[in-house]
């Protein structure tokens, strides 16, 4: 179940970066604008400042155990997702001894690595105005996992598997047909599904 996700407080917060000044300053109030200036957000806290709507899901948490020469030890390691559910969404990884940790790690990660969606209404079923699904097909490859996910008709729901739908959620799109070849490893199903994503802003608009 996705969770509300805590951000920091802006007043306490002292930028590091240049963009994380800019930020702070008000100069860059949309997260696209940092888009447009292709530079890497390096401090979560600016992603507080500009989204301050996303919820968080846990797509994986797996525990490993290493024999030290004081004993056995644990260490966790944690996939979540986060976004707003109006095109934005972000996949981070995060390790850590303790559970707790490793989640807040995996967040902060997602914040360094959020993307812009551009939903839309593709499918020749539907053809209406609104933005439930994506415009175009799309694909995304990482290892020897594919996903590919195709616009569906509104009301028709998220058509995929747990791991895809919960990232699609995030992002906001509503509508989808969803296939998904190769390995089942869930960290490369969800980098995946964020790549055919992201492939949506390379598409050209259509000439009218």
């Amino acid at each position: 179940m996705a969770e509300k996700v805590k951000i920091v407080n802006k007043d306490s917060w002292t930028p590091k970066t240049l963009l994380g000044q800019k930020v702070k300053n008000g100069e860059i109030t949309h997260f696209e604008q940092i888009l447009e200036l292709g530079r890497p957000v390096l401090e979560p806290e600016i992603i507080d400042v500009l989204l301050t709507d996303l919820e968080c899901e846990t797509l994986q948490i797996k525990s490993t155990q290493r024999v030290t020469d004081s004993g056995k030890r644990t260490k966790f390691r944690v996939v979540a997702v986060i976004g707003d559910k109006k095109g934005h969404v972000g996949l981070g990884v995060g390790k850590s001894d303790e559970l707790k940790p490793a989640l807040d790690y995996a967040v902060r990660d997602a914040k360094k690595h959020m993307i812009s969606v551009r939903t839309g209404c593709g499918s020749w079923e539907c053809k209406c105005s609104f933005k439930h699904s994506v415009a175009s097909k799309t694909e995304g490859k990482e290892g020897s996992t594919i996903v590919t996910i195709k616009p569906a008709p509104r009301g028709l729901g998220l058509a995929s598997n747990d791991v895809v739908k919960k990232v699609l959620s995030m992002a906001g799109v509503a509508d989808v047909w969803s296939s998904t070849q190769g390995g089942k490893n869930v960290y490369n199903m969800a980098v995946a599904t964020m790549k055919a994503l992201d492939g949506l802003n390379l598409l050209k608009p259509r000439a009218q």
